[in-house]
């Protein structure tokens, strides 16, 4: 260790003050409006996750039990897992081609180039 000048390192918390949690923001607003499936515009997303490929689908502005049956039919038809969180669909897998029939046969709309 140097003789020279002290460090004086801010790593953040203090402790005087206790300790709290911070809050971070959501992705994405949820929102109580409730839309028929043709006015949905719906985007896909593709993310790696522990090296697998995962596809979202959102955003969702249904009812959690709706899009949760939804959910079910969805993944009985392609037969492969997938969840419901923050109004987005995630599934496993790059299923994106099939996915989309799916969805326009559910009568989804997609913005224009997804």
């Amino acid at each position: 260790m140097s003789r020279g000048k002290k460090l004086d390192i801010f790593i953040g918390a203090e402790i005087d003050e206790g300790w709290s949690k911070i809050q971070t923001p959501r992705k994405s607003t949820l929102s109580n409006e409730t839309l028929e499936p043709s006015k949905h515009f719906l985007v896909f997303a593709k993310e790696k996750r522990r090296g697998k490929t995962v596809t979202l689908i959102g955003e969702f502005h249904m009812p959690e039990s709706t899009a949760a049956t939804t959910l079910k039919n969805i993944k009985k038809k392609l037969g492969c897992g997938g969840t419901y969180k923050d109004s987005w669909m995630e599934f496993q897998g790059e299923i994106k081609e099939k996915l989309r029939a799916l969805l326009v046969e559910e009568g989804f709309r997609f913005k224009h180039g997804h």
